[in-house]
């Protein structure tokens, strides 16, 4: 039976590396398909998932969310280093006992997949990456100053998100806050909120990771996974020429560009993005 992201019980579990992973799975159990890791934001919880995405996924395979180390119902402390948060996410993999699995990794989250795949390629069969870019790509080297202000703020807002994730078009932005309302209609049992302890760590992390090197482009040579790259044409956060950069240095790397939209192009055209995905995925 499929399950919605608005009614998925929260669950955890205890990995090897001490940490206990809050996470939600769902979907449909009943094919053939492996199961698809979802790969989270900057300071996103399990909540901030659009159902409206995720469940036109899972209804053709099953779905896992999880939070990071430290970030929403996980304990630990989070990670300032996306190389430390891949093996985190490999210790919540081992602890679920998964041997095979597809990806799919959203901003930070695009960070955290590709490190994953590269440290252990035989765990991952296709990789998604949304709204992301290479180590070492380009303007990634912190964010602009007005996405700072919105992106760091200690209590974000609605017009913060819609800001950073739709352009200032009036109907993108329309769209960002029906994505606003759907990620608020669960009620009940939601996730821990993401603290400024995680939001520092993690935006050391964003950083880190976008110090320019054209050199560590080389690395993406060694992702043979067939590879989905989708992105907005005007990311405000994580520049859509590095989405471009992913599509012409990973060897099997389809690329999609969702027109009039930003990082957030998945929440503004969540069932388009849905149905690229499961095809891409079956």
């Amino acid at each position: 039976m499929t399950t919605s992201q608005l009614t998925a019980p929260n669950l955890s579990v205890d990995a090897a590396d001490g940490i206990r992973y809050a996470y939600r799975r769902f979907g449909n159990a009943t094919t053939d398909a492996v199961p698809l890791l979802f790969l989270q934001h900057f300071r996103g919880n399990l909540d901030n998932w659009d159902p409206s995405l995720v469940d036109a996924i899972a209804e053709q395979r099953e779905v896992i969310l999880v939070d990071y180390a430290g970030v929403g119902g996980s304990n630990g402390r989070p990670r300032a280093d996306v190389t430390a948060s891949a093996q985190d996410i490999l210790a919540f993999t081992d602890a679920l006992g998964l041997r095979r699995i597809d990806l799919l990794g959203f901003s930070l989250g695009g960070f955290v997949a590709q490190e994953v795949t590269l440290i252990r390629p035989q765990l991952v069969r296709r990789l998604v990456l949304a709204g992301t870019g290479p180590q070492g790509g380009e303007d990634m080297h912190g964010f602009t100053p007005p996405v700072s202000a919105a992106a760091t703020v200690d209590e974000p807002s609605g017009d913060d998100l819609v800001s950073l994730f739709f352009p200032p078009i009036e109907a993108s932005t329309a769209k960002g806050w029906e994505f606003i309302q759907r990620i608020f209609t669960r009620q009940e049992d939601r996730d821990a909120p993401v603290d400024l302890r995680a939001r520092d760590a993690e935006l050391d992390a964003i950083t880190k990771w976008g110090v320019p090197d054209p050199t560590r482009l080389n690395r993406l040579a060694a992702i043979k996974q067939p590879v989905l790259v989708a992105n907005g044409d005007d990311d405000v956060m994580v520049p859509t020429k590095n989405t471009e950069l992913l599509g012409k240095h990973l060897p099997h790397a389809t690329v999609k560009i969702y027109p009039d939209s930003g990082h957030g192009f998945l929440f503004q055209y969540p069932a388009e993005f849905a149905t690229e995905v499961n095809t891409f995925l079956g």
